[in-house]
């Protein structure tokens, strides 16, 4: 397969640390047709391969927006094409003309077979050294290879590299063979149960063939050593091969070299018997360690089972059955009560208790009627709904959470990029340790050769770093599939690192502390009773949009309040709104208005004065001369808002409340809801001052909001979260995103944070700790060689399954104790 290049590539600067380069590449991972993105610290430059849609003017503003310059290369990235100024308005300059997406496999493929991060790094050696590959990701977590061709590339030569190292690999968009399927034994993915995996069989027969050894060698004493060394063989073989396809592909000091050595040494030395088990026992520990990595890797996409695979389709006037990925944007939908909802939609008919705790954990169902939103997966509990859908399948709430999670995995955190420099020289150095443990003793002190060859043997197997290596992913795979399933998306591992930093969070209020619409709050009856007012002032508003109208016919359908027709309706405008009901003049208007018409005594006018104080807007309703009564509407705070930001001061952490909203509103909502500071009256680029103000004084700043005038501050924040519904320019710009508009959620994901970290550092401690403890064992004679496997393939499973405990973190919900 032959592969166009179409690489661009840049020259970023202001890059200092690792956090820096994860946070370039998860904001240009977000834009529009951007294929792939890498970025490397140590030579300042960004290759980006781009699609369909690329825009390099969003390009140039999402690199520029977290603070750091860009600057277009030619396409063999050697000198400056132009100013950056120039290549924002020439996207030409920067691909050759006869560049072509690159289409196909020959892009991404799926990867079968990784085990832990030492696969990731073999693989990654291997396919970069052949000719055409520019740059490759291989990420474990999703089980995925992402390559940026820079030449043509052989039809093949992908494939036969990855399968030389002992991987499957199939194009990414290919559908993998059911097991036992005539194709699986042709190299694709192999999916199934985990004994049906070539690891699994060679494990079984490795382990079948110990067994038949041992009792050879009771029955033939004599021929005990030859019937261990055909069982040990059985395993070593495969294993070799495999670390001799990593030596000469790029990848000499890998945990199979480490094996080998330690095995040959053994039969050398004459402990064929220890050999053969320890070969045994380190296939078997890559068996869990494979299983568990599977176990991670699909729980995310668990997700994606919690959507029916069919739907009911209403079509003039009758219903059919139709697959789920086929329902179309604008179809009308039937949705029996106990039916799980085939399509994100809004509701047009029907009201019912919809339980979401599938994709929101939240255990109360919701009860949900006409205009309002319904998420794929979730459970109709109640009534019959007719669900207009809003998003194809692959659009919908759980694909974007798939979608987003898988690529947030494809970024190395900090800790995971420090983890793995650190694991490229901490083999080598193994290597000479065993053997300085091999040589050293026997001839300096005159020690048994033979003990010490098998002490520096042991070392070897102690030193394998897989552990180690996968102490980090592991844990921050688990913590995103974690929040993910809480609604909670983190776009890449170093945001799960820095928000465990954060105390100060900022928050805009429309739409973030508030409800973002306007309710009505307080109906007065003054020369009408309440029910009688609202029915008037609902007869006007009917088949307006204004927000206000759209409150006070939410508030009548609510409260069951009749709506009579109205006639001759018209707008006044800067007033209100009048007309004829029942054959009566009728007009709503705000204050100032009314008050020209009618005269208000003192006691009215300071009731309309305290509804202001609480920052609700007044509406006063005439009938005729008559002051039939007044309608206060205010933007309500979320349910959980208190609740969410005493989770934040209980945990230590600042809050500010920055609104564009006026400052007797903003106070009114801030005092209620307890915020620290309150700043009003913003535009958006007070909103970013602000924020680097905080920063200046030294608070890692996260800024919350759901707008397009909140994205400058979320650019400019340490960390940007974007509230559930907000506008794309947030969620783009944003650094993660509180899918479902929870403000405890802001306090989940730094708890989230805190509770992966923590579990990194145990991941760690635990890696080191066993190395630790049998390396000191080994040395003073109490343990041998298979012993010694454990303390790697053992701590690796630990740590795995260390890690998995975060799958089950919940968060806590409205109403935990």
């Amino acid at each position: 397969m032959a592969v166009a290049s179409n690489k661009l590539s840049f020259r970023i600067g202001g890059m200092d640390c690792d956090g820096c380069v994860t946070k370039i590449e998860n904001a240009v991972n977000t834009l529009p047709g951007v294929k792939f993105v890498g970025v490397s610290l140590g030579n300042g430059l960004m290759t980006v391969m781009p699609g369909e849609g690329f825009d390099n003017d969003a390009l140039k503003a999402a690199v520029l927006g977290k603070g750091y310059t860009i600057e277009p290369l030619t396409a063999d990235g050697t000198e400056p094409a132009q100013t950056a100024d120039e290549a924002a308005t020439d996207v030409t300059t920067l691909v050759p003309a006869t560049a072509a997406p690159a289409q196909g496999p020959g892009a991404k493929y799926r990867i079968g077979g990784m085990d832990c991060a030492a696969c990731v790094t073999k693989i990654e050696n291997a396919v970069s050294r052949l000719p055409g590959v520019g740059a490759v990701n291989v990420s474990l977590a999703n089980g995925t290879m992402t390559l940026v061709p820079e030449g043509d590339i052989a039809p093949g030569a992908v494939e036969k590299q990855v399968r030389t190292l002992g991987y499957q690999i199939a194009p990414y968009d290919a559908t993998p063979p059911e097991t036992g399927s005539d194709n699986a034994s042709h190299g694709d993915l192999i999916e199934g149960a985990w004994y049906q995996t070539p690891k699994a069989r060679l494990t079984i027969v490795c382990a079948v063939a110990l067994g038949l050894a041992y009792g050879l060698g009771q029955a033939l004493p004599d021929m005990g050593y030859w019937f261990f060394l055909a069982a040990m063989l059985i395993g070593l073989v495969p294993i070799a091969r495999r670390a001799f396809a990593a030596a000469v592909t790029g990848t000499p000091f890998s945990i199979e070299t480490l094996m080998s050595v330690a095995a040959v040494g053994a039969i050398f030395i004459g402990a064929a018997e220890e050999a053969a088990v320890v070969v045994v026992l380190f296939l078997v520990g890559e068996l869990l360690e494979g299983v568990a990595t599977a176990r991670a890797r699909a729980s995310i996409r668990d997700l994606a089972d919690l959507v029916p695979k069919k739907g009911l389709v209403e079509e003039n006037g009758a219903t059919r059955e139709v697959p789920a990925g086929q329902l179309k944007v604008g179809s009308i939908i039937l949705v029996r009560p106990g039916d799980r909802i085939a399509a994100d939609g809004i509701i047009i008919d029907g009201s019912s208790a919809i339980n979401e705790a599938p994709v929101t954990g939240e255990s109360v169902p919701k009860t949900k009627s006409v205009g309002d939103d319904v998420f794929a997966g979730t459970i109709n509990s109640d009534a019959v709904l007719r669900v207009k859908v809003s998003a194809a399948a692959a659009d919908n709430t759980i694909a974007r959470v798939i979608k987003l999670v898988e690529e947030a995995q494809e970024s190395k955190a900090p800790t995971q990029r420090f983890i793995d420099r650190f694991s490229t020289y901490y083999t080598p150095l193994v290597l000479v340790i065993g053997a300085l443990a091999a040589i050293v003793p026997p001839l300096l002190f005159g020690q048994s050769w033979s003990e010490w060859i098998y002490k520096g043997l042991a070392i070897l197997l102690i030193g394998c770093p897989c552990a180690l290596v996968i102490s980090t992913p592991a844990a921050i795979a688990a913590g995103l599939s974690a929040g993910a399933r809480r609604g909670l998306l983190l776009k890449g591992g170093a945001v799960l690192e820095s928000l465990r930093k954060i105390d100060m969070v900022a928050l805009d209020k429309t739409g973030t502390l508030t409800e973002g619409r306007p309710q009505v709050t307080d109906v007065v009856g003054l020369a009408r009773p309440e029910g009688k007012v609202l029915s008037l002032a609902a007869a006007l508003e009917t088949g307006s949009s204004h927000p206000l109208a759209v409150a006070i016919m939410a508030k009548a359908r609510e409260a069951k309040a009749p709506v009579p027709p109205a006639g001759a309706s018209k707008a006044v405008p800067g007033k209100g709104v009048a007309g004829k009901v029942g054959g009566e003049e009728v007009y709503l208007a705000s204050p100032r208005a009314a008050e020209e018409k009618a005269p208000f005594d003192d006691a009215l006018r300071q009731r309309i004065a305290a509804f202001n104080d609480e920052g609700k807007t007044v509406s006063v309703l005439l009938v005729g001369k008559e002051i039939a009564g007044l309608l206060a509407i205010r933007d309500e705070p979320r349910d959980d808002a208190i609740a969410g930001l005493q989770m934040l001061r209980e945990s230590g952490i600042g809050t500010v409340m920055l609104t564009g909203d006026n400052e007797r509103t903003a106070r009114a909502i801030g005092a209620k809801l307890g915020v620290d500071d309150i700043r009003a009256g913003l535009l958006p680029e007070d909103k970013q001052r602000i924020v680097r103000e905080l920063q200046g004084q030294g608070r890692a700043v996260a800024k919350v909001g759901d707008g397009i005038n909140d994205a400058p501050a979320l650019a400019a924040a340490d960390i940007g979260i974007a509230m559930g519904g907000g506008t794309d320019v947030a969620l783009e710009t944003a650094d993660a995103a509180v899918l479902h508009g929870r403000v405890t959620d802001i306090a989940n994901m730094i708890a989230l944070s805190k509770a992966t970290m923590g579990n990194i550092f145990q991941n760690i401690a635990l890696a080191l700790g066993l190395k630790g403890v049998f390396l000191v064992t080994t040395l003073i004679g109490v343990t041998g060689l298979w012993p010694a496997i454990l303390a790697d393939t053992g701590a690796t499973v630990l740590v795995t399954l260390n890690a998995m405990r975060l799958l089950a973190w919940r968060g806590r919900l409205l109403g935990d104790a």
